[in-house]
């Protein structure tokens, strides 16, 4: 089973976290359901930007984004070439070393994190 290594956040997981991912599920659900409580405006349907991360290991492991997620990911805080909007990417086989950027535009907010 892979695992999701992510990078201390001050306000989501301060200390950062090792959470056993279950693969074919997006980085955004095992976030989530690990207690990492990641933003998800567009409640996770590729309609937003609340879910970027940057993939600092194991990005090739992922599946390729979609045009409409470049797209999105184009208007992110602190986009950088290793980014995906987690709600879009799915874990494959490979660990994965995961940024939750400091900041994220959230035009959508209705309460969801």
């Amino acid at each position: 089973m892979p695992q999701i290594i992510v990078l201390p956040h001050l306000e989501l997981c301060p200390d950062g976290a090792v959470i056993e991912a279950r693969k074919g599920e997006s980085i955004c659900e095992n976030l989530l359901d690990n207690e990492i409580d990641i933003d998800h405006a567009c409640d996770k349907v590729c309609a937003c930007t609340t879910c970027h991360v940057i993939v600092r290991e194991g990005y090739s492991s992922l599946n390729s984004p979609q045009e409409n997620e470049e797209d999105l990911l184009d208007k992110a805080w602190g986009l950088e070439p290793l980014s995906r909007l987690s709600c879009q990417a799915i874990v494959g086989d490979t660990d994965l070393v995961v940024e939750i950027p400091k900041y994220s535009i959230n035009m959508a907010k209705e309460g969801h994190r």
